[in-house]
């Protein structure tokens, strides 16, 4: 289900690489002679719009209604981790090989960028062998002896799991709201720092989605309450120093459950801004800062399938909205006069570019935008209006903002990366053009960029529509059919997944695999319609022009069918599981991680969490035809009696996203549902959720994992 935090995680976890040197020809995989868990039956009938459907594997839902009393469910995820654990055990040591080979990649002592804000810099800090960091600032200047807000390495001991979920300081300086995860649910609790002392304040607000916001007074905090259940964001709350979180006023509760809501302070520190949105519709909230006790204004009330975001000026708003606008428009609007009524067109529609955001500073705004499926950025002065873009050079590259906490510049910062280029960082004067690269994120032990090759292509799909790949591989690598490709995407929520840099991918390309990321409709790519032909009742586009370019890859020599692999999570995950019902033939082995498999059931349960606000994006199955179109594509709803490739299933156990059930179920289903020999393994991660382990080195475990299934299955032991 929808997961933009942790799509970033999840696809640099299945970015993987091989090695021509070590291709043989290829021979039948040996698997252990393990027998897999057979599930227990138990019947149950769901019964809607006069439809009856059996689900003798409903009960493993057990543990997400009941907790710890169902024995039952644990002792079935037991058995597939023993049978995972004993199917892949001849791998164990090329995994620990694996994983100590791209561990060895990263720089582990290694700084942020500083950046500065109310008279400090900031930057995070690792320390040589330790998972987590050390957040960090000095006052006035980088020569500036070092102040230690939090030691995260010291904070997460005794935790399997530990996650920050936002730190922000006072506007005095003083004190530190930071929040923490350590269940991975994303409920996050928000507790206080004395900067001066060391001292934690006695407040503690539980049941958070995280960030915290400071009022001016630097004793008012607002933040996000989620329902314990659901854990949908449901409120926003305004708490005082000193007072008991029990009794924090509710300064807006949301009615509708599709909606999504969240609280944000202005860069310009002027404004606290409440932002409720779904898919189709939005509204935005707002006080001036200096005055946290007053009633929060409505900017414009939510109006029928129109976005509208909203950026505070020094002299006037400016609002990024869909009205009348597929691909968005800028309007502007007086400070005192917020209403629709009086807005005025700053930047106009265009039908070829996707207006993404923009990112204000005193003199400037910088607007990040799409335009034939690449990323490009806009600079624009707000004294005269002019305007120019950044030129970038490579074929499929991804550029973006960074971190810009300052408005009073004219120094723009933002990344650069491509699936050759390291994460980039640079500073870009918007009044002189200068550019200057301040970081580039060190591949330690050596990395030649002109031994890999980058390509964009596009491929035709049933419909006539174009799609683009972007594609990576190292140089030699022959177009005749033989490498073993791993193709990747995500498809939903109109999430674009841009081509980016990843160490660990290359120890899938130093072993002579190609790997591939193809930009289906349901993402963003090539503008708003994009998105909007592939969700709801046109959602099979997403999973067809995924069949599509797997075979166009085939049709190009870039592989063959049995050298073929599929990767995805999530949102991605229903994908994996759509494509292998629909065409299985075509992919050698597939990969799906924290799966969202079960979708009708999943979106009739308004108990799970997120359900609800996922109705713009699937429909709600409470109605036929929505119901209908969901059962004609939900994986587990869909498993026949032929064969499917080679299956590598993860879940996490207390994943808040896509719960444990799902893919167990589908996972069991399979099993005893499938023709042939081909292997289907379920792991469970019993301390995790949904973005896997938070350690920085400890995700790479479940790397090696899923490039040694690849590896194993393309007879690649080394």
């Amino acid at each position: 289900m929808k997961d933009k935090i942790v799509i970033g995680l999840i696809l640099s976890i299945m970015i993987s690489s091989c090695s021509s040197d070590n291709k043989t020809t290829k021979e039948a995989v040996k698997w252990p002679d393990a027998t897999a868990p057979v599930a227990e039956l138990i019947p149950h009938n769901r019964i809607i719009h006069g439809d009856t459907v059996s689900d003798p594997y409903y009960w493993m839902i057990d543990y997400f209604k009941k907790g710890p009393d169902s024995s039952k469910v644990i002792s079935y995820l037991d058995a597939e981790n023993k049978y995972y654990e004993a199917m892949m055990k001849d791998t164990e040591p090329f995994q620990d090989l694996l994983f100590k080979e791209m561990k060895g990649r990263i720089k582990e002592a290694d700084e942020s960028v500083p950046y500065l804000k109310n008279g400090y810099y900031y930057y995070q800090r690792t320390d040589e062998g330790k998972q987590y960091y050390k957040l960090c600032r000095k006052k006035g200047s980088l020569e500036a002896p070092e102040e230690i807000l939090l030691d995260v390495d010291k904070l997460a001991e005794g935790f399997p799991y530990y996650a920050l979920g936002g730190a922000s300081v006072s506007p005095d300086n003083k004190l530190l709201a930071y929040s923490v995860d350590t269940v991975s649910r994303r409920e996050y609790v928000i507790h206080i720092k004395n900067l001066e002392t060391g001292e934690l304040l006695k407040d503690k607000i539980i049941r958070t989605s995280g960030p915290a916001v400071w009022a001016s007074d630097n004793k008012t905090i607002f933040y996000t309450s989620k329902n314990p259940v659901t854990l949908l964001s449901e409120k926003i709350k305004r708490h005082t120093l000193g007072t008991a979180s029990e009794s924090d006023a509710v300064v807006y509760e949301e009615k509708d459950n599709t909606n999504y809501i969240g609280v944000s302070k202005s860069k310009n520190d002027k404004y606290i801004l409440i932002y409720s949105g779904g898919t189709l519709s939005s509204e935005t909230r707002y006080i001036k800062a200096d005055e946290p006790n007053t009633d929060f204004k409505v900017f414009q009330p939510r109006m029928k399938n129109v976005l509208y975001d909203v950026t505070p000026l020094e002299d006037k708003f400016l609002i990024v909205t869909n009205d009348n606008a597929q691909n968005f428009k800028v309007m502007e609007t007086p400070l005192d006069k917020t209403g629709k009524e009086n807005w005025k067109e700053f930047i106009p529609h265009r039908a070829d570019v996707l207006v993404e955001g923009i990112d204000e500073f005193a003199n400037y705004i910088a607007i990040a935008e799409r335009k034939q499926g690449l990323t490009q950025l806009a600079i624009r002065n707000l004294k005269d209006n002019s305007q120019h873009y950044l030129d970038f050079g490579e074929a499929a590259y991804t550029v973006y903002p960074s971190t810009n906490a300052e408005y009073n510049t004219d120094t723009l910062r933002y990344g650069y990366t491509s699936l050759v280029t390291p994460s980039s960082t640079f500073a870009y004067n918007m009044k002189t053009k200068d550019k200057n690269l301040l970081k580039q994120q060190e591949v330690v032990g050596g990395y030649d960029q002109e031994n890999y090759v980058t390509e964009r292509v596009m491929a035709k799909v049933t419909d006539g529509t174009e799609v683009p790949i972007s594609i990576v591989y190292k140089k030699g690598i022959k177009k005749d059919g033989s490498a073993p490709l791993l193709l990747y995407a995500y498809g939903s929520y109109g999430s674009s997944m841009d081509p980016s840099f990843s160490s660990s991918r290359l120890s899938l390309l130093d072993r002579g695999f190609i790997y591939a990321i193809a930009h289906i409709r349901g993402g963003e790519e090539m503008g708003r319609q994009w998105y909007e032909d592939g969700k709801m009742m046109k959602k099979i586009n997403t999973f067809t022009d995924f069949i599509d370019c797997g075979k166009y890859l085939i049709a190009k020599n870039f592989t063959a069918k049995e050298h073929l692999y599929a990767n995805g999570g999530s949102a991605g995950g229903l994908l994996m599981g759509a494509v292998i019902n629909m065409a299985p033939e075509i992919w050698n082995g597939v990969i799906a991680q924290v799966p969202f498999v079960d979708v009708v059931n999943t979106m009739l349960d308004e108990s799970i969490p997120l359900t609800t606000n996922e109705y713009d994006e699937w429909g709600n199955p409470n109605n036929k035809d929505a119901y209908d179109y969901m059962k004609s594509y939900s994986p587990y709803e869909n498993i026949e009696a032929k064969e499917y490739p080679n299956l590598l299933v993860t879940t996490g156990l207390h994943d808040s996203q896509v719960q444990y059930f799902e893919p167990a179920k589908w996972v069991a289903k399979l099993r005893a549902t499938k023709k042939g020999s081909n292997v289907i393994l379920l792991k469970t991660d019993m301390d995790y959720g949904h973005g896997g382990a938070s350690g920085r080195f400890d995700f790479l475990k479940d790397v090696a994992l899923n490039y040694a299934f690849l590896f194993k299955l393309e007879g690649i032991t080394k």
